[in-house]
């Protein structure tokens, strides 16, 4: 990775705001990879925040391991297997300019869905669902997971309709995105992005990662989620809409 000072900022940036997302300000995380696709390749940024990911997870998991639907994860992690590889086979077959296209379409939609939420709009599974809906929706939440770590829409669309207790919630989504994080890992070792330089890159960023998670604790009980959501949903879109013009256009 570059150590300019542009660099630097925007991947510092991204961290802050993954360590945001795992302290309480769930979704953010989605805006981080495509961030840090700004000033370097998107396999390349997704490859340096997977390790900082992982170690979260731990303090996630640990949380949450005794209130978490085993019966869900387990018909959404094949499905997110398979989304994994699809993953992959795109990032390996195609040019940059088609991943960074893909990392920014999914942050538009990631931001227009959300947006629409805040409006009242609903797309789901019915409460009633069987579990093999759930591994095709698993389907899609490894493959958005691989490509820009942003994997919870599609998860959220099938476990929210069940109407879990909130705990159940938050510890069954860290238990399958924890498993689906080091199910990641062949994959991006498959791609070359496990080098020296990006391992060394994911431990100078640990610690602000850390840090961050705990300013996100505590930012999250002092100011008005609703807002502060909205203006992060608008800048996805803006984010989203940027990406894909640079897909588009070369730059």
């Amino acid at each position: 990775m570059s150590y300019d000072p542009a660099t630097i900022a925007i991947a510092c940036l991204a961290v802050f705001i993954l360590g945001l997302a795992k302290g309480g300000f769930a979704g953010l995380g989605a805006l981080a990879t495509p961030i840090f696709a700004l000033s370097v390749a998107p396999t390349r940024a997704a490859a340096i925040l997977l390790p900082i990911l992982i170690v979260q997870d731990v303090v996630s998991v640990w949380s949450f391991r005794k209130s978490w639907s085993r019966w869900a994860v387990g018909w959404m992690l094949p499905g997110a297997a398979i989304g994994v590889a699809l993953g992959y086979a795109f990032a390996a077959t195609l040019p940059i300019s088609a991943v960074t296209g893909a990392l920014g379409g999914i942050t538009l939609g990631f931001g227009l869905y959300r947006l629409w939420l805040e409006r009242g709009g609903r797309i789901a599974a019915a409460s009633t669902s069987p579990g093999w809906v759930g591994s095709i929706f698993g389907v899609a939440t490894g493959f958005t997971s691989q490509i820009a770590h942003a994997g919870g829409p599609p998860m959220q669309m099938w476990l929210t309709p069940q109407k879990m207790p909130h705990l159940m919630f938050v510890g069954t989504s860290s238990v399958l995105f924890a498993a689906i994080n080091w199910i990641k890992v062949p994959a991006y070792a498959a791609l070359g992005e496990f080098t020296p330089e990006n391992l060394t890159a994911s431990a100078m960023l640990m610690p602000l990662a850390i840090v961050s998670t705990f300013v996100g604790v505590w930012l999250i009980r002092r100011m008005d989620p609703a807002r502060f959501y909205t203006l992060v949903y608008l800048l996805m879109v803006l984010l989203g809409s940027k990406l894909i013009w640079d897909a588009v256009t070369g730059g």
